[in-house]
Parts: C-alpha cells; structure tokens; sequence
C-alpha cells in the first residue's frame, strides 16, 4: 500500500445539515437505512439514493434481494462484511465479498438479484444509486465486480488508510472512473487523532457518512449512523475531516446533471411517459 502526502487545502467545505437515516426495508424484507431519500436528490444531483445496512441476525438479511428491474441509473454496492451472490438478466453473475464492490449499470434495462450466500454473522455496506445522464439511460447494461484487492488504497504519514473506489483522490485513481458525472467515492479508515484533506471539485455536489465513530468537519460532529451535507461554499477546494476517535467515513462527490427526474421505484427516468415506457416494457418482458 502506497504512502501518500494529501495535498493542502486551501478552504475546507463545512457541514450544511445533518441528516438521521430512515429505517426500512427492501427486498424481500432486508433491514436497512435509507439515508439518502428521494427529497435530497435535487441537493445532492447526480446521487439518488444512498442505503446502509448492517445485521449479525440473518433474519434481517437472509431472505436478500429476489429478482428485481431498474432502469436509468447505476448502482454501486460496497461490502464491508458479508457475502453476496449478484446474477441478471445479461447474463452477469458475481460474488460479493468483505471489502468488495460491484458496479452495476442499469442503463435501458436489467433485472437482477443480490441474494446472500451466508447463514449467520455480520452483514455490512452500502448501495449507493448514481443518475445517468439522459443520453446514456437507454444504454446497454453493464456489470463488473471489483474484489477488495482490485480497489486501491493508500496511507497518509498519519495512518489514515484511503480506499478510492470511484474518482481520484490525492493523485490516486479509482476502481471506477466516468465522464459526466466524475463521481468520487472514498471510504476513510482514521485513527484517533488524525485528519486528512482531500479536493473535491467545486461544481461537485457532496456528502459524507460516517459508520464508525464521529468526524468532525470545521467544527461541526457528523456522528455515526450520520449523514453531513457539504456545503457548495464559493472558494472551497477540497474538505478536511478530523477524528478524536476511531473513525470510519464514506466520502461521495460528483458533478450535477441538473436534468429532469422522474422516478418510479427502480425505474430513473426525465419523463412520465419514459417512465410509463419502462414499466410496459417490464410487464411484456422487453426490459432486459
């Protein structure tokens, strides 16, 4: 693993709000939060959706996610813990493990299932919903599992590990890079005691959550179980994030689409009638 020095910043983004998650569930009945709900997708444009999940009882999680459609965007899944078992209708199958993470573009259609392959224990991450730009929502499906070995990382002098799953981040590229939108997604391991900077563009949208401890961002605690928008301050080149404590974040940026949208459960679109369109095609089986 690579020893970087994060560049300096010239003006940190802050916390513009904080957001508590919202208990629910999905699937066939798997526990989770929603942190990111339909209400902020205008804030936080390109992102749609952000889930959290976390169980050791398989009663919460075990039943997974039965065959399902969507169409119009692209969903990143993150295993912290667990195994899951990814196939759909292209004809893609993959497993999901510790540290893992999946890429799925839906584009003009894909039905898939995300079932877990584990009777008991931890099962941890994220799924994390990512808009396609008009032009590219009718594209062909697109699917690609990153084994945790396959996402690169990096420490900082002070022990901050770094693992840079989509974008870039101190000169150290992603698993994942797109046109368009430029998502950045990082996952921030910190010891007590230690801050880290990273830039983040300044037409981006960005939020960060933390699942371990608090991270403390211009003086403002984004706690666990957490959400911390950033604010688009004018000038704002990057962010710096501090911990007192053990910490664990995620950090997500990206570059708004500002287009219409129009969602339908799994269907993403800029219309009603594409959205009326996706759902003829899933009931007369031309969907994927």
């Amino acid at each position: 693993m690579n020893t970087v020095t994060p560049s300096s910043i010239r003006q940190t983004r802050t916390v513009e709000r904080l957001i508590q998650g919202i208990a629910t569930s999905d699937g066939a009945g798997v526990s989770l939060t929603r942190v990111l709900t339909g209400k902020l997708q205008r804030r936080l444009d390109p992102y749609l959706m952000l889930d959290a999940f976390g169980s050791n009882d398989p009663d919460e999680y075990i039943a997974g996610f039965p065959d399902h459609p969507h169409r119009g965007f692209e969903t990143i899944t993150y295993m912290l813990h667990g195994r899951m078992r990814h196939r759909d209708s292209a004809g893609h199958e993959g497993l999901l493990e510790n540290g893992g993470m999946q890429w799925m573009v839906a584009g003009r259609g894909a039905i898939h299932s995300e079932m877990p392959e584990q009777e008991d224990g931890l099962m941890e991450g994220f799924q994390l919903w990512l808009n396609l730009p008009a032009a590219n929502k009718m594209a062909a499906p697109w699917y690609k599992d990153f084994p945790s070995a396959d996402i690169p990382e990096y420490t900082t002098p002070e022990g901050v590990t770094v693992r840079v799953i989509a974008g870039t981040s101190n000169g150290v590229a992603g698993a994942v890079q797109r046109e368009i939108t430029e998502p950045i997604y990082l996952d921030i391991h910190m010891p007590a005691g230690t801050s880290f900077s990273t830039a983040i563009p300044p037409a981006h949208n960005a939020f960060l959550y933390t699942y371990r401890g608090t991270t403390l961002v211009a003086g403002t605690s984004v706690e666990a179980q957490r959400m911390g928008i950033l604010s688009n301050t004018e000038g704002a080149d990057g962010i710096t994030v501090a911990a007192t404590e053990p910490t664990r974040l995620i950090l997500v940026a990206g570059k708004p689409l500002h287009e219409p949208i129009v969602q339908y459960g799994p269907f993403v679109m800029n219309t009603q009638e594409e959205i009326h369109q996706a759902l003829d095609d899933f009931r007369s089986g031309r969907l994927a």
